[in-house]
């Protein structure tokens, strides 16, 4: 165990930073890092929020973000447990007398019906044993043997002209970036903030790129020159390969 708030402050200031720097650097407002300094986490939006901060900020300060998180789940973190059976159909159940429980069953058995009527009409009408000799087998077999290589070539064709190049844009803001090749424990490419109207080459042609974001909304990713979705709309890390981008 240690402090969370206490270590951040303390690595905070060994740096000569001030909150002020720090929310100019990772876009997190002076009042949430004060929080978390004071561990106040009654101050902050939620889990979620309090998590990511943590990360972005430790990470920031040369510090292992993991580690704070794991730190905080230990120790803060509160799992709501779910509420199995929601109280308004517990309510029907108990002054309907299970009318609530009968009315799915009905809805059931009269989805059955109708199957089995469409069931029964399509048997009526479905042709003798005269026609059980299929005399189309053959063309459409052979159909089938000419398309298959036109599907694969096409394929093929598809994924040599896969981009093998991307942009990072900082469209709408400034954003703290962190770029790896490979993945989260690759050689860095880039580490620091992006300022409004700049951007980021990235490469792709060894391999796919770990990225961790620091304000997403205000970032644009394109790949080839077309724009890519599929940014998280808060504080996190992605996977960009040539194919687009995933969670990391």
């Amino acid at each position: 165990m240690f402090e969370i708030g206490g270590s951040l402050r303390e690595a905070r200031l060994k740096r000569g930073l001030t909150p002020a720097d720090v929310q100019k650097a990772i876009r997190i407002r002076d009042r949430y890092l004060q929080a978390l300094e004071e561990e106040r986490w009654e101050l902050l939006p939620g889990d979620a929020y309090v998590k990511g901060f943590l990360r972005t900020y430790a990470d920031y300060l040369g510090l292992d973000g993991n580690l704070y998180v794991e730190e905080y789940n230990s120790r803060f973190a509160h799992l709501d447990e779910p509420l199995l059976v929601p109280e308004r159909f517990a309510r029907t159940g108990t002054h309907l007398g299970g009318v609530g429980l009968l009315r799915p069953l009905v809805a059931v058995g009269v989805i059955v019906a109708i199957v089995a009527a469409v069931a029964a009409w399509q048997l009526s009408g479905s042709p003798g044993p005269k026609q059980s000799t299929p005399p189309t087998t053959a063309p459409t077999t052979t159909a089938s043997h000419h398309t298959t290589p036109q599907k694969a070539a096409h394929k093929k064709r598809h994924v040599s002209a896969l981009p093998s190049r991307a942009t990072v844009v900082a469209s709408r803001g400034n954003s703290w970036l962190w770029i790896r090749s490979g993945g989260a424990n690759g050689p860095t490419i880039y580490q620091g903030t992006l300022v409004q109207g700049k951007t980021v080459p990235v490469n792709l042609k060894n391999g796919p790129v770990w990225i961790r974001l620091g304000y997403p909304p205000a970032l644009d990713v394109r790949l080839g020159g077309k724009l890519v979705h599929g940014l998280p709309t808060q504080v996190g890390n992605i996977l960009l390969t040539r194919r687009g981008i995933r969670p990391a």
